[in-house]
């Protein structure tokens, strides 16, 4: 169930989720709408990042190889 709340937007913010709610929703009616993407997108992606970063990696390099691609890397970098 929905819940409602106030929030106190900066001009420029405001300004911003009015043109957002009007081009995709075609009101400004539906601002709340517009927020509630945003917020969700936000959040799925730091969750998403942090379940990344916290994960079980599959990926195995020996110290030789890791040596190996750290100086192709840096050689990369050198040659910009």
């Amino acid at each position: 169930m929905p819940k409602r709340t106030t929030i106190i937007l900066d001009d420029e913010v405001y300004e911003l989720l009015v043109m957002e709610s009007v081009k995709k929703y075609g009101s400004t009616k539906a601002i709340s709408k517009v927020v509630n993407d945003i917020v969700r997108e936000r959040l799925r992606a730091r969750r998403e990042l942090l379940e990344l970063i916290f994960s079980e990696k599959k990926a195995e390099a020996s110290e030789e190889e890791f040596e190996e691609f750290r100086r192709e890397l840096s050689r990369r970098f050198e040659e910009r």
